[in-house]
């Protein structure tokens, strides 16, 4: 079975359905409410695991009054956890999340430099077993460490370029693959081909730029080219990224190529798109679509 790790935040999401988003000062009935457990290494982790991967986690849960939601949601999926930070006994990452009737949302969400944690170790037996190791640049230290880890092994890092942070210069020396949303935008960077040469010129082999339902922009050597997004019934975006980036790693690791893993990984997400919240879409593509 194919393995690979997965290194970043963890939240817990209250997803409403609602009709139409609150103007300023009104109060709205929502059609839905659930509590998910998410965060983009968190669902990309998950997805890997469903699609037939052996997944590990490496994120902050510690032990606070909500560490057993996120245990529980991890069991279920059988999803491995490395706690970064056992300890921790404050308020976990929480997310509010509002999706509207046409699939569009909104997110609140408290900052992740606010949960505490000592010096990540790299569980090497872990990172030596992996096809790969995904970073998305949250817990800027511990991505570093199990990044660097893993490229002086020869693993390939995979980056989850959502958004650019503090830190991931850094990060970018050990990445060999970057697979970026459009509002991923290094300093001086304002176009796509910018943000693809600054990738290129820190070595990066492989560059993927995502735009929802736009085609995918790539890069990998001399090869360039865009890949198409299959066009599905949208009823909810919230996390099709994270779920691309998990089955990304699965095909990847299972040996398919770049191009052909980035192919298959639309595939997915868009699915994804199909049904509401993160996990719904798992009931109607099981892991024998892989």
């Amino acid at each position: 079975m194919a393995s690979s790790i997965f290194v970043g935040l963890s939240t817990i999401d209250i997803v409403y359905g609602v009709d139409e988003f609150p103007a300023a000062n009104t109060k709205t009935e929502a059609r839905s409410q659930e509590v998910l457990v998410g965060g983009p290494a968190t669902n990309a982790a998950i997805a890997f695991a469903h699609l037939g991967g052996k997944a590990t986690l490496a994120t902050a849960v510690g032990r606070n009054a909500l560490a057993a939601v996120v245990h529980e949601e991890l069991e279920k999926h059988k999803v491995q956890l490395v706690d970064l930070s056992p300890g921790f006994e404050g308020i976990p990452v929480l997310s509010s999340v509002t999706v509207d009737r046409h699939g569009n949302r909104n997110v609140v969400s408290a900052n992740a430099t606010r949960v505490t944690f000592p010096v990540a170790k790299v569980d090497a037996s872990l990172c030596r077993e992996a096809r790969a190791v995904l970073v998305d640049g949250h817990f800027t230290q511990a991505c570093q460490a199990w990044a660097s880890a893993a490229h002086t092994m020869g693993t390939p890092v995979v980056l989850d370029g959502g958004s650019w942070k503090e830190g991931t210069e850094e990060l970018i020396k050990s990445v060999h693959t970057a697979i970026c949303s459009a509002d991923f935008l290094p300093p001086g960077c304002a176009s796509r081909d910018e943000v693809i040469q600054f990738l290129k010129d820190r070595g990066v082999a492989n560059i993927a730029i995502t735009n929802g339902a736009d085609p995918v922009q790539f890069v990998s050597g001399q090869s360039s080219g865009t890949i198409g997004v299959p066009q599905v019934e949208v009823v909810d975006t919230m996390g099709s990224g994270d779920i691309f980036h998990g089955a990304y790693c699965f095909f990847a690791s299972t040996g398919r190529g770049f191009i052909e893993s980035l192919a298959e990984a639309t595939k997915v997400a868009s699915e994804s798109c199909r049904y509401a919240g993160t996990r719904e879409w798992m009931k109607h593509l099981p892991a024998e679509h892989s």
